[in-house]
């Protein structure tokens, strides 16, 4: 019987080890918001450890969080909502203005510079073992210093901070 019982716990232990795929997050941070303004966007480096999709986003500071990519088609610049992200093993997924990010949308309230918030991130492996991750993200009213060197290349940044996702502009 205490073989047994070895035995169902080692099962137990490499069962939760598959579902709790590591994926690493990096350089998290959120954009701050002025007064009345109801939507920012969160971005950070993802690096999965195994194949995993980033499949939804949570915050109690937003009433809609969703994972959104934006790209130039025909010279225009289009957002929409995604189901999930995938995360290639040991490939970082950089979540950034212009490019893929986290909407947070219906904001209880201003997200204050210097102040943070919490994001749950919810992961899929490849075999449908879904696992949460809580992360605690700095607010800043911009990309931080030690992450813009390169980052921007190509990128007007003073367009991008000045881009607002207005219900007109929000397909998905």
């Amino acid at each position: 019987m205490n073989t047994l019982l070895r035995s169902l716990l080692l099962l137990t232990a490499v069962g939760t080890a598959s579902a709790w795929a590591q994926v690493k997050v990096e350089n998290a941070w959120a954009r701050a918001t002025v007064q009345g303004q109801k939507a920012t966007g969160a971005f950070m480096k993802l690096t999965a450890s195994q194949a995993t999709q980033l499949v939804a986003v949570s915050t109690p500071v937003a009433g809609v969080s969703e994972i959104h990519e934006m790209k130039m088609d025909n010279g225009v610049m289009k957002m929409r909502a995604m189901p999930v992200l995938p995360l290639p093993a040991n490939q970082a997924v950089e979540l950034q203005p212009g490019g893929y990010h986290l909407m947070l949308m219906d904001l209880k309230a201003p997200l204050a510079k210097d102040g943070s918030i919490a994001l749950t991130l919810t992961f899929k492996d490849a075999k449908g073992q879904v696992s949460k991750q809580q992360v605690n993200v700095p607010v800043t009213t911009g990309m931080p210093q030690g992450q813009m060197q390169g980052h921007m290349q190509g990128h007007n940044q003073g367009q991008m901070q000045g881009h607002s996702h207005g219900p007109a502009e929000h397909k998905h």
